[in-house]
């Protein structure tokens, strides 16, 4: 009965999004044309702006819905790098978090139980390795947010590990878009924002520690 209720809100809540064409409101087209209002309020009602925006985000991250990217430039926009990025790390790691238990809750039991021999050996690596693993997809750009919430929260991993691990990984990616959102008058494009050589570091930065734990553990048996 829970679940069927959950699945009811949440299903009602993303065809709402979609029926109203609410997306359309956080478009970087958009919000640029906003920008001034949006900054208007946030100068008059600070703690209001940032209640709100914290809402909306964490409601957009948590319902998989389109719109983070140009949320987070909006933070950088109206609330600089330092508190943007606070605020950002915090609303993101919220929603993705929330996303992720949605996901455990609604579907874990039914796929485990149904692909449970294909889904062994990544049971297994996760239960081993998660954090590292989720560090490094956090890192990588070419792995959507939404799916990584919700491919994790169908394995065993520890909600505080995927917590601590999720608000690590995805700070460089933040600040980088937050940096980029103080200067949204003169942004054209998000796409443009991570370039090959960044990207690059991303992935390097999230391979790291996977190597060197295979290094480490190589030598250790080799020595033993």
């Amino acid at each position: 009965m829970k679940k069927t209720l959950t699945f009811s809100i949440i299903t009602t809540l993303v065809f709402l999004f979609f029926y109203f064409d609410l997306g359309s409101h956080l478009s970087l087209e958009s919000i640029k044309k906003q920008q001034e209002s949006f900054q208007l309020f946030a100068t008059e009602k600070p703690m209001f702006a940032m209640g709100g925006f914290a809402l909306i985000y964490i409601l957009v991250t948590s319902l998989s819905l389109p719109g983070a990217a140009t949320l987070t430039l909006l933070g950088g926009a109206l609330f600089g790098l330092f508190k943007g990025l606070l605020l950002v790390s915090f609303a993101s790691t919220t929603g993705a978090t929330l996303a992720f238990l949605m996901s455990r809750f609604l579907f874990k039991d039914f796929i485990q139980s149904k692909f449970k021999e294909k889904l062994k050996v990544i049971n297994q690596g996760v239960k081993k390795e998660g954090g590292f693993y989720l560090f490094t997809l956090r890192l990588i750009p070419a792995f959507p947010f939404f799916l990584i919430n919700m491919v994790m929260g169908l394995t065993p991993i520890k909600t505080l590990t995927y917590i601590l691990v999720s608000l690590i990984g995805m700070l460089p990616g933040t600040l980088v878009y937050v940096n980029a959102g103080t200067q949204l008058a003169k942004l054209d494009s998000i796409s443009g924002l991570l370039s090959p050589g960044l990207i690059l570091s991303f992935i390097l930065l999230g391979l790291f520690p996977l190597i060197a734990k295979k290094a480490l553990g190589f030598f250790t048996n080799k020595n033993t």
